[in-house]
């Protein structure tokens, strides 16, 4: 270890640069570029820079994060200006925010795939007909018994209407049922429910099948890249049956990969707002840097909804916690399309008409790119399973 390297642990003022023996006029050596800081100092050092490297955990989140979530294009403006030490970088706070937000919804949703088309209520609802149909006949037998060894003839009486009136309850459930209690149709209604999966896990392959049989035929495609789609299609069309029986295997894989489809979106979002805007004479970088925030925006909103939504489930019992948790999810899921309304007015500085188009121009596009996506990346993710 060189003498300028052990001032630098030892945390004294560095004279040189121990490379090139430039004098210093700062943490980093102005001509060949190396850092005062290396590796050999304490381990907390070390990953704090590491966790501030990757993802901007400092001072700059806490006055990043209401800017992006109340100011509309403010970050973008700033960042434009040359005032960007002050903030984070607009690549790294997408980064920290996509893969926050979708890792915290794939911890707080779970899904479920019903074949039955919503019978599932009604075999519920036919389950407990079933069973208090069973329970008033055995009272009824019971009542029928005591009925026989009874010889004051007004209880005998009574036990007679009893009687009557569980007969006629027995009556009401049955037709209620829509069975006779020999059981025969409720295996006829399970038989129904395993088609029902059958023919569901079939459509599913089928129309797997025939994008795979579409994607054949398209001749502009090279035979490598065919082939390989082809192959995807079948593994994403075997993987079928396990994803009908544990759909949440398929739900952790899939918003695992949206990070990666909304990163790869973002450059197509930029090139939409390049091509509607020709007399801006703004560089293609400068919508990609107004995408980035864009998208950041969304998945912060995406985040605090999530939030919500679990406080809402965790503190159900206080009434007045659920009203404002649903006020918080209207007012978020409105601001959305007025933030980047106004987002678009303030950072192209256009009349309101002309924003206005524009706007509904992207609004009716770029969802319909976003949905393309998500498709390709869920038949994808179902083919790796």
């Amino acid at each position: 270890m060189s003498v300028s390297e052990t001032a630098g642990v030892n945390g004294a003022h560095e004279a040189h640069c121990a490379n090139c023996k430039t004098t210093l006029l700062g943490p980093h050596c102005y001509v060949c570029g190396q850092p005062i800081k290396g590796m050999v100092r304490h381990f907390s050092n070390v990953i704090g820079d590491l966790f501030d490297t990757l993802l901007a955990l400092d001072s700059r989140i806490w006055r990043t994060l209401p800017s992006l979530l109340l100011r509309p294009g403010f970050l973008t403006t700033e960042y434009f200006s040359g005032r960007r030490v002050r903030y984070v970088s607009p690549v790294r706070l997408f980064i920290f925010l996509c893969v926050t937000s979708f890792f915290v919804i794939r911890l707080s949703s779970d899904w479920n795939i019903n074949f039955s088309s919503g019978t599932d209520s009604g075999s519920s609802n036919e389950d407990a007909i079933s069973t208090a149909e069973q329970k008033m006949s055995e009272a009824l037998v019971k009542v029928e018994k005591a009925k026989q060894g009874v010889t004051n003839p007004e209880v005998a009486a009574e036990l007679g209407e009893v009687q009557a009136l569980l007969a006629n309850r027995v009556v009401e459930l049955q037709k209620a049922s829509g069975e006779a209690s020999t059981g025969e149709d409720r295996e006829d209604k399970q038989e129904q429910e395993r088609k029902a999966k059958a023919h569901f896990s079939a459509g599913l392959e089928d129309a797997i099948t025939e994008v795979d049989h579409e994607i054949v035929e398209i001749d502009i495609f090279p035979e490598q890249m065919n082939s390989w789609i082809n192959s995807e299609l079948a593994r994403a069309s075997k993987n079928i049956e396990s994803v009908t029986e544990n759909p949440n295997r398929f739900k952790k894989a899939f918003l695992s990969a949206l990070p990666s489809t909304l990163l790869l979106m973002i450059p197509l979002f930029a090139l939409m707002l390049w091509l509607i805007s020709p007399f801006k004479r703004r560089l293609y970088m400068e919508h990609l840097i107004v995408a980035l925030h864009s998208h950041a925006f969304i998945c912060l909103v995406l985040l605090l909804i999530t939030l919500v939504v679990n406080t809402q489930d965790w503190l159900k019992n206080y009434r007045w916690i659920e009203t404002l948790c649903n006020w918080l999810l209207v007012l978020l899921s409105l601001w959305i399309p007025v933030y980047l309304l106004l987002m678009q007015k303030r950072i192209y500085q256009q009349g309101w008409g002309l924003t206005v188009l524009k706007y509904f121009i992207l609004g009716n596009i770029y969802p319909l790119c976003l949905v393309v996506g998500a498709s390709l990346t869920a038949v994808y993710t179902l083919a790796e399973l």
